[in-house]
């Protein structure tokens, strides 16, 4: 059967894809936060159900965290596994959305239709890509192309801790020919793309601790540290004036571009302008001596996540707080090693 057939297939059941979508975003699967935990394994029963309606062998697989979710189906050819997450980021600061984060709407812009919702982007509307595409290929042709192995976490946006572990005590079933991972994007909404190089992740949070209670600044203020102070300087020097970041050693192991490979991104034409612009930022903020893509392609990053501290209320008080706190993250790069960095850091 033609990949033309599958594909009008595709379209003729996109209410009802976009429609199973708007279901499983509705789940607040938010990993890292455990008054979660219920919701992450709805969602993981969700996708259980769904892959056993194509007559895919899925399961939901226990860890000492949230859930993994493996499915088995058998083929002639290569083994496929493909990989996504079914957890979501945390939905704070609420003020900024319009609407509930998880009631989830079909919504026309300036640059089409799109889906508004936590996960709609990362991870649930590309993993539902794929099984959507699956479905319709077995509607048309009756199989699957080949063996394919569908295997979903529920802590990639809190560090993937039991991943690991659950791929070593898992290694004979989950080896594969190919692997494919869904958590990535189209360089422009007509161009699609696959992607080589992905950042790997360190995260730090830090406290400083002063006072042992919280002081009064009219007693204590100037003669106090004030531990807010003390964080602002070490946030304050990470990075230098032209945006290289200061950690003893970071670049140690970080390769440069080939030139054929920097000579095929040249050739993109990126319009990092309007890649800022849509956020509402105009100056790209890293390495100045690096182009825009070099910065969020193939550059170590280090970045404040969110910093927290004395009294953050309505109103005004005029306290000198006892602690202050900061969680920072490193995208890492080549042989870049985290845990040499993270001792440098610290």
């Amino acid at each position: 059967m033609s990949l033309d057939a599958v594909l009008s297939r595709i379209d003729a059941d996109l209410p009802a894809a976009t429609d199973r979508l708007i279901d499983l975003l509705r789940i607040p699967s938010i990993s890292t936060d455990p008054a979660y935990k219920a919701a992450c394994d709805q969602a993981a029963d969700w996708l259980v159900a769904d892959l056993q309606s194509l007559g895919i062998q899925a399961s939901k697989r226990p860890t000492p965290g949230h859930p993994m979710v493996v499915g088995h189906i058998d083929g002639p050819g290569p083994h496929v596994l493909f990989y996504g997450h079914y957890d979501v980021q945390p939905v704070d600061p609420l003020e900024l959305w319009d609407r509930d984060p998880f009631d989830p709407r079909l919504e026309d812009t300036a640059k089409g239709r799109v889906i508004r919702g936590r996960g709609a982007s990362d991870d649930k509307g590309q993993l539902m890509t794929f099984v959507e595409a699956c479905r319709a290929w077995k509607a048309v042709n009756g199989t699957l192309p080949c063996r394919i192995t569908f295997f979903f976490e529920g802590e990639e946006e809190s560090g993937s801790p039991s991943l690991v572990p659950f791929m070593e005590q898992n290694a004979a079933e989950l080896t594969s020919d190919i692997a494919l991972i869904c958590d990535t994007g189209l360089f422009q909404s007509q161009s699609p793309a696959i992607v080589t190089m992905l950042r790997g992740l360190l995260g730090e949070e830090i406290t400083i601790t002063g006072p042992g209670k919280d002081l009064h600044s009219g007693m204590y203020g100037g003669v106090a540290m004030n531990p807010i102070r003390v964080l602002s300087r070490i946030i304050a020097g990470l990075h230098d004036d032209n945006g290289r970041i200061t950690v003893p050693g970071f670049y140690d192991g970080v390769p440069e571009l080939s030139a054929e490979l920097s000579e095929q991104w040249r050739g993109l034409g990126f319009d990092h302008a309007g890649f800022l612009g849509d956020v509402g930022l105009s100056v790209p903020a890293g390495e100045q001596d690096r182009t825009p893509l070099e910065m969020i392609w193939s550059r170590p990053t280090c970045e404040v996540n969110g910093i927290k501290g004395g009294y953050t209320g309505e109103g005004f008080k005029t306290v000198l707080p006892s602690k202050a706190s900061a969680k920072i993250s490193f995208r890492l790069v080549g042989q870049q090693d985290p845990h040499k960095i993270r001792e440098s850091f610290r």
